[in-house]
């Protein structure tokens, strides 16, 4: 059936040439119209799992503590940091950057409020709150306060003094937020049961609403991190300054990925068109191959922008990897073509064309079908990188299928066929897998053995392969996000974020009557002898009703103050619950920075000498503002009483194992006393992109047994035989193993741009294997020996897959010269993997085949 739709396809194709290609050029005009609308995305949502409870537990979060992302400017002056030039010129700089639109307010040594320069009451802070600008402040105690003072240590001033930081505050997306959560919310509920009419009218409009926000976003995103390095330029000759955070590495890892996308993808097609000018000597097989791959991209890209697909930092190596399948696919077709049109010099253009397509029309589309396979294998992954991935490389797969066998032979028959003379011209030289044939031969079992032993050694390297990887490893050491994180991450209190929420219940051991400040009486009043926050005369009458009056705008324990009041953590026993958790943290040696409720807890006691509770409420009363926002706000939300303790990983520690750090510190809150873990969560970045390598591990696990399972049944329906399928499995299943393990014994991480090797090996090297198979029986049925076969197959279709592994190889390994690591490492061992392939089909598929002969000959 397959060979009578086949050949019916065929024939329209080669007697309507100019009717096929004018319809080719309509789509490709139709996809290349869709080209603007390319978007690429690496924004921490794309490295998030799909449908992560977590997520939607960050972003409330975020929105509950009003806590958006943030970007770090250090500066270090060439001057004395606290001389009055370096200070003049950092309060420039702090002044443009805040004047940047979209960044909500600016953190620096020069407005955060000072409390030990000197210190002083609250009552002295709550009428004239203190910066590093007043004219009055001494500098020496501002920077000792900036180093030791437990609001500002190993956060705004590195620990030689010299380097600082401000950090640009952005503003929450609150309208991104609600739009992602009813549309999530919306498929959610398409997926477990059915939406009525209005409800998938809502899913529409909420999509396309926010798509249609997020690239605003992500643009007015772009534009900020731009403007930034516009205002820094100027300050760099009188300091050295890095810009950091996470809206910087997005924009940094879009501008690699675009340049590679551009420099990278030229360049190979360029080196595509060199090696193919030295193996076929002759234009038209130059740019026959060219057209077709490049028009096979054109359209998955047309197709990908039209849907309103982004590429991410995954999905955009498909690009590449679809210009060499798609070649793989059209040098078999040219291989076979050039074989008949020596072997049969009196065939017409047109014959020559529908014999070379006939031939190679079933094996090109097992190949195809067993590769498309492996891709929608990646789809199970619950990574959307990963998922974007598979769909794209399986449309692609489709459209070069179709244009090998569209444009190869309608563009083929309109040409002449070459004179005789030049067909010959180099034929009869001996290929190179002629002596990979003889190598098979006088090896024997030797190949087998090697095998043997090169599996064994991968399962060891499969054993040592981690999942653990930073993202200063992403970037050259000489670039500025490599400088600019590893100084943030060393000297100024780390990079990735980490949040405990702790439940009021968290702390059910604290709610007790003792607990909680008790209603004072007119006979217990504890303002009889003097005031706790003043050391002036308690009985010298005040200026104004108002001054000086600490409850002058309400009562700690008015119906105003109430919900201080109860709060269990604005008691002396809660604030020394956070603080003995945050002592905890700050002892790790992974975690930086660490905030929260415990630093009020400290400054109380430094400021008052000790602290009961109503002595703490009239403190939490008696905030400025200024303060408050330090202190509090961030770490507490009154409306819920849930406590914050915010911290910062610090991601180039030696031997960082993320999930490990998150189960010590769970098993050590779960054992502390007072705490009730049940209602303590964690949340933050960190958790996201732990959740993410965690699930690699397991993503590969399923995604390789999908693989092999799809193509395992597809292997025993093509070839019939159970025996044939295991034969021709077992060196992709060796060459996946190979990689893996090599990754593993180099030290490579598991991420995911290398999750997708495996798949890729597989999916490649099935291809390989399936034209040999086919090849090797057609030379089978000729004399029934099973050694002559080999040779001729080796001779011929092994001369095809010589070919366009070696395309491959030298084509990826021109990635090594990105400025981006991960495309680093896929180019390398997606060039290493088709080597496996490549060798595996070569050695170890003919052997197998020798020693089971799963083929009946005549003879037998």
């Amino acid at each position: 059936m397959i060979d009578r739709m086949a050949s019916g396809w065929l024939n329209f194709v080669v007697n309507h040439p100019r009717w096929v290609l004018a319809c080719v050029v309509l789509v490709l005009m139709a996809a290349v119209a869709g080209l603007p609308k390319l978007r690429l995305d690496a924004s921490s949502d794309s490295l998030t799992l799909e449908r992560d409870t977590d997520l939607d537990y960050f972003r409330e979060v975020s929105q509950l503590y009003d806590s958006g992302d943030f970007l770090v400017v250090t500066y270090a002056p060439n001057t004395p940091l606290f001389e009055d030039a370096a200070l003049q010129q950092l309060q420039g700089l702090h002044a443009e950057l805040a004047a940047i639109e979209g960044v909500a307010s600016v953190n620096s040594i020069l407005n955060v409020p000072l409390l030990y320069s000197p210190k002083r009451s609250l009552r002295e802070m709550a009428k004239a709150p203190r910066n590093l600008l007043d004219a009055d402040v001494d500098r020496a105690l501002a920077k000792a306060e900036f180093l030791q003072s437990p609001i500002y240590r190993k956060m705004i001033l590195s620990p030689d003094g010299e380097t600082t930081a401000l950090q640009l505050n952005l503003a929450v997306d609150h309208q991104f937020i609600a739009l992602v959560t009813e549309r999530d919310n919306l498929r959610l509920k398409k997926r477990t049961q059915n939406l009525t009419a209005e409800e998938d009218m809502r899913l529409q409009a909420v999509s396309a609403e926010f798509l249609a926000h997020r690239l605003a976003a992500e643009k007015a995103s772009h534009a900020r991190v731009q403007s930034v390095r516009d205002v820094v330029a100027q300050y760099r000759g009188d300091a050295q300054i890095f810009v950091g955070g996470i809206t910087m590495i997005t924009a940094d890892m879009i501008s690699f990925i675009r340049q590679d996308l551009i420099v990278f993808g030229g360049a190979a097609l360029l080196f595509m068109v060199i090696v193919l000018g030295v193996i076929f000597r002759s234009v038209k097989f130059v740019l026959l191959p060219m057209i077709t791959c490049v028009s096979a991209v054109t359209m998955t890209l047309g197709i990908v922008c039209w849907a309103g697909w982004h590429l991410t930092v995954i999905s955009s190596n498909f690009v590449a990897l679809l210009l060499i399948i798609a070649l793989a696919i059209i040098i078999h077709l040219v291989v076979r073509y050039r074989e008949y049109e020596s072997e049969q010099p009196q065939w017409t253009q047109k014959q020559l064309v529908l014999a070379a397509c006939g031939y190679m029309v079933k094996p090109c589309l097992y190949t195809a079908l067993t590769t498309i396979v492996a891709f929608v294998s990646l789809v199970i992954s619950d990574i959307r990188p990963v998922m974007d991935f598979g769909w794209m490389m399986t449309i692609g797969l489709v459209l070069a299928t179709i244009l090998a066998f569209v444009l190869f032979p309608a563009v083929l028959v309109l040409l002449p066929r070459e004179a005789a003379n030049k067909v010959q011209q180099g034929s009869q030289s001996k290929p190179f897998t002629a002596y990979c044939a003889a190598a098979v031969e006088r090896l024997g079992h030797g190949v087998l053995l090697i095998a043997c032993g090169i599996l064994l050694l991968s399962v060891w390297g499969i054993s040592r392969l981690q999942v653990e990887n930073r993202f200063v490893d992403y970037f050259h050491e000489e670039t500025e996000i490599h400088q600019g994180l590893s100084l943030i991450d060393q000297k100024l209190g780390g990079t990735t974020s980490l949040d405990i929420i702790l439940q009021p219940e968290a702390a059910t051991a604290l709610l007790t009557p003792e607990s909680v400040p008790v209603e004072f009486t007119d006979e217990d009043d504890p303002f009889a002898e003097a005031d706790a926050f003043d050391e002036q005369d308690p009985f010298e009458a005040p200026t104004s009703e108002t001054e000086d009056d600490p409850f002058a705008e309400a009562d700690p324990f008015s119906e105003q103050g109430e919900q201080k009041k109860n709060s269990v953590w604005m008691t002396v026993a809660g604030l020394q619950l956070v603080d003995r958790i945050t002592q905890y943290l700050d002892s790790l040696p992974e975690v930086g920075k660490v905030q929260s409720l415990a630093t009020l807890y400290e400054v109380g006691k430094d400021i008052n000498g000790s602290l009961n509770n109503f002595e703490l409420a009239v403190m939490a009363q008696s905030l400025t503002p200024e303060i408050d926002q330090v202190l509090v706000q961030p770490y507490l939300d009154r409306d819920t009483d849930q406590a914050r303790i915010t911290m910062r990983i610090i991601d180039t520690y030696p031997g960082l194992q993320r999930a490990e750090l998150v189960e010590r510190i769970h098993a050590h809150l779960a054992e502390m006393d007072g705490v009730d873990i049940e209602h303590v969560r964690f949340s933050g970045l960190l958790i996201l992109y732990n959740n993410m390598l965690q699930s690699l591990f397991s993503s590969q696990i399923v995604t390789l047994g999908a693989v092999f399972l799809g193509i395992g049944l597809m292997f025993v329906l093509l070839f019939r035989s159970v025996l044939v399928a295991i034969v021709a499995l077992l060196p992709n299943m060796l060459a996946a193993s190979a990689i893996l393990g090599g990754m593993g014994l180099a030290g490579i991480p598991l991420d995911m741009m290398t999750i997708t090797i495996a798949a890729i090996t597989v999916g490649i090297g099935v291809d390989d294997t399936i034209h040999y198979i086919h090849r090797f029986k057609t030379e089978l049925a000729v004399d029934g020996d099973y050694m002559k076969a080999m040779h001729r197959a080796h001779r011929s279709i092994g001369r095809a897959m010589y070919y366009t592994s070696v395309i491959i190889i030298f084509g990826f390994s021109i990635m090594v010269l990105s400025q981006f690591i991960p495309t680093i490492y896929f180019g390398l061992l997606t060039g290493l993997a088709m080597l496996a392939a490549l060798s595996g089909a070569l050695f170890v598929l003919p052997q197998l085949i020798m020693l089971t002969r799963p083929f009946k000959t005549n003879s037998r």
